[in-house]
């Protein structure tokens, strides 16, 4: 029978993260398991000793439904296997992780990631023999094996928001609005947030587009009789030369922006239409979660402690067809759920005379 296990947040935060560790908690906690919260996901397992704190139903009270964020904290740099050295040199402190959560006494870990981290994060306990639940948590929505993960419902309602506030700016302006979206490998949230907030224009990864067809979309609303459109860009979405567009920060970390710039030059150049751009950014992840994604991650986290009282490990849990699934994290590591383009959003999407770019 376990008794203890660890219980960490990991890559970047997302709204419903704390909704998932108050569900793990209470969950363990009627069960008679001690739950050990590894503060700053695996970093915090490089300090001897190990940065830890016990998590309690009375310290995870319905207050943490309502936060967003991580009361752990997390971080999304220094791969452990690869880790960069104040010299520049890169090492393999992955034995020092495995170490700390041996130190504190971990029988079974429990990771709320995406799919990188959850790739990592499995990796480590592989190597560790430490028996492994993940929870699937990003914004993109494209951990795979699921159709859901906790926080993209929560950021396709910003996203809709912001094409909601943006409307009638464009229409006072006649302009054409140019909304960017997160969306590293997916155009999940672009596609939701578009069909919900009324886009004229939906540009995702999956789909190549032409810019001159997305300039006669523009036209064609334009000598339509209406003096705005919307343009919703996947932040992965490609430029005219085939490139992603990165920006590098000064603690040399490089993250996709740009391409929604890029788009509306081409739409002015071509069209001669007036356009803004906005970029939302960091706005998707913060904030109060949905409803849905409390919910999501309230079943997911009471799951992972069912599986764990089943004897069932190195699993993810996930949602499919209206219910909770358990599948084999080694599949979901090496698959991606992307947008597909014969799927029923995409086909709704062009039923409601969205351009594609296609």
């Amino acid at each position: 029978m376990v008794k203890r296990i660890g219980l960490l947040t990991s890559g970047g935060d997302c709204a419903g993260l704390n909704a998932a560790l108050r569900a793990v908690v209470h969950a363990a906690s009627h069960n008679d398991i001690e739950v050990l919260g590894i503060v700053h996901s695996t970093a915090g397992l490089f300090s001897r000793p190990p940065n830890y704190a016990i998590l309690t139903p009375e310290r995870c009270d319905a207050n943490m439904l309502r936060m967003g964020g991580t009361i752990l904290g997390t971080t999304n740099k220094g791969d452990p296997f690869a880790f960069p050295m104040p010299d520049g040199s890169k090492k393999d402190r992955s034995e020092e992780i495995i170490e700390g959560l041996r130190m504190i006494g971990v029988e079974v870990l429990v990771a709320i990631g995406g799919d990188g981290s959850l790739s990592i994060i499995n990796r480590l306990c592989k190597q560790g023999g430490i028996p492994l639940i993940g929870i699937p948590k990003t914004i993109d929505n494209d951990v795979g094996l699921t159709e859901k993960a906790i926080g993209f419902d929560t950021a396709v309602d910003v996203a809709t928001e912001a094409l909601d506030r943006l409307q009638p700016t464009a229409a006072s302006h006649d302009r054409v609005m140019v909304l960017e979206v997160m969306g590293r490998d997916a155009g999940h949230i672009a596609m939701s947030a578009g069909i919900a907030g009324g886009a004229d224009v939906i540009l995702i990864p999956e789909i190549p587009y032409d810019i001159e067809k997305v300039a006669a979309k523009i036209t064609e609303i334009r000598d339509g009789g209406r003096n705005f459109s919307l343009v919703v860009v996947s932040e992965a979405v490609k430029m005219a030369d085939g490139t992603k567009s990165f920006v590098e920060y000064a603690d040399g970390q490089k993250r996709m922006n740009g391409v929604g710039a890029h788009i509306a030059d081409h739409i002015a150049r071509i069209t001669g239409a007036e356009t803004r751009v906005t970029v939302l950014g960091h706005l998707q992840r913060g904030g109060m979660p949905s409803a849905q994604d409390r919910i999501l991650a309230s079943v997911l986290g009471t799951h992972a402690v069912d599986l764990i009282l089943q004897g069932k490990t190195n699993r993810m849990v996930g949602w499919t067809n209206r219910r909770v699934i358990d599948v084999d994290i080694e599949e979901v590591v090496h698959s991606c759920h992307c947008v597909k383009v014969d799927g029923p959003m995409v086909k709704s999407a062009r039923s409601l005379g969205i351009c594609l770019g296609d």
